[in-house]
C-alpha cells in the first residue's frame, strides 16, 4: 500500500466551477501544458486561476487562453506574463477530434481543472455547449429536489 503524500500544498488542483454551471460537458481530454519554470512554482503555491480559461485549435495545435498564473514571488528577472497564451500538448487524433467538434458541432473547448500528475502539470479540457437560462433553472430545481429527498430519507431512518 502506498503512503499518502505528506505535503498537501504540493498536490494542488484548480477547478473551474463556472464550467459545470454554464456548459453541458461532452468529451473530456487530458492535456499536458507547456509552462515556464516560474509558472510551475506559482501553480504549486496555488497562485493560479482557470475560471475564464478556454482553448482554441489553431496552427495545428491547441492553445489555452484566459488562464491566469501569477508571477512567482522569487522569480527575479525571468518572469512570465500572467495571462499569456499557453500551448496544450495533445496527440494528433485528439486535436483532430477537438477541431471537428468545434467546427461541425458548434461547441467550445473549456478548461475544467488543472492538476499535478506526478511531477507534471495536466489540464483537463472538454468540449462543451452553452446552457440557456432555463437549463440552469432546471439544474437548480433538480438539485433542490435531490436535497429534499435526502433530508426526508435521513429523518425517516
Amino acid at each position: 500500500m502506498a503512503a499518502k503524500p505528506s505535503d498537501s500544498a504540493r498536490y494542488t488542483e484548480l477547478r473551474n466551477s463556472k464550467a459545470l454551471r454554464d456548459y453541458f460537458i461532452h468529451d473530456k481530454f487530458e492535456a499536458g501544458i507547456k509552462l515556464a519554470g516560474t509558472e510551475v512554482k506559482s501553480i504549486r503555491a496555488g497562485k493560479a486561476q482557470i475560471t475564464d480559461a478556454f482553448a482554441r485549435v489553431e496552427k495545428g495545435g491547441v492553445w489555452l487562453y484566459g488562464a491566469y498564473i501569477q508571477e512567482y514571488s522569487h522569480g527575479g528577472l525571468s518572469q512570465h506574463a500572467p495571462r499569456r497564451v499557453r500551448a496544450l500538448l495533445l496527440n494528433a487524433n485528439e486535436i483532430r477530434k477537438l477541431a471537428q467538434a468545434v467546427e461541425t458541432g458548434g461547441k467550445t473547448i473549456v478548461a475544467l481543472r488543472m492538476y499535478f500528475k506526478q511531477a507534471l502539470v495536466k489540464v483537463e479540457i472538454a468540449t462543451a455547449s452553452g446552457k440557456k437560462q432555463f437549463d440552469k433553472r432546471a439544474d437548480v430545481k433538480k438539485r433542490e429536489q435531490n436535497l429534499e429527498a435526502r433530508k426526508a430519507l435521513k429523518h425517516r431512518a
